[in-house]
């Protein structure tokens, strides 16, 4: 077990990949890329915004390059955490599968650890070729509230391994309640956002009137 968890194979890199939209980044965010790169040993946590999601064609997304200046300015300083625009740069819909076969191929010397919550964990079967984001990453999974009717994390892991030959385990990381939707939320009522944003975004959000929906 512990050969699988700190990458194993000689000469190769370990890199982490945190997606998402990043609309916008908060310190939950920044958690768990720090966590990831402790407890499995990563060279680097590649913080990697997407463009248009397809599954988020159904409500507005904030423009990339607003995204991409909140994650350049909040991971300034931070020891081994990444920006990489490998997917933002990408033109259309971007699944995860297609990427993670890019980035085999742009990086052949690599092993990729996929950064993901409960939610994903439950749902990721929904996703365009599932079967081929689980045989090119590992998963590293975070404790995350999830609404829906659910079994067990240990046995959702199970059955994934089970039925996709997939390699996931559990990051230990403390629960942080933020949400981007509820950050947004609060932006859009003009309520405080300190203690959920790095100050350096928090003045970026109210220098650019992002989520600002008096306007």
């Amino acid at each position: 077990m512990q050969a699988r968890r700190q990458g194993g194979t000689k000469g190769m890199k370990n890199i982490g990949i945190m997606g998402g939209t990043f609309d916008p980044i908060h310190y939950g965010h920044l958690l768990l890329g720090r966590q990831a790169r402790k407890e499995y040993a990563l060279n680097e946590v590649w913080f990697m915004p997407s463009g248009q999601p397809p599954h988020k064609r159904d409500h507005l997304v904030t423009e990339a390059k607003h995204r991409w200046e909140m994650i350049r300015l909040a991971l300034e300083g931070q020891e081994g955490l990444c920006l990489s625009d490998f997917e933002i740069r990408r033109p259309g819909a971007t699944y995860t599968a297609q990427t993670l076969a890019l980035l085999h191929k742009t990086y052949p010397d690599t092993r990729f650890y996929f950064i993901i919550g409960a939610d994903s964990l439950y749902e990721i079967e929904q996703w365009y070729r599932p079967d081929l984001v689980m045989t090119q990453a590992v998963l590293l999974v975070a404790d995350r509230d999830y609404q829906k009717v659910h079994p067990e994390m240990n046995r959702q892991i199970q059955m994934l391994e089970d039925s996709y030959g997939a390699m996931i385990f559990r990051l230990h990381s403390p629960e942080i309640d933020i949400s981007s939707v509820e950050i947004r939320e609060r932006a859009a009522k003009g309520c405080a956002l300190d203690g959920l944003v790095p100050d350096v975004v928090l003045e970026y959000i109210k220098e650019n009137k992002l989520y600002d929906r008096s306007t």
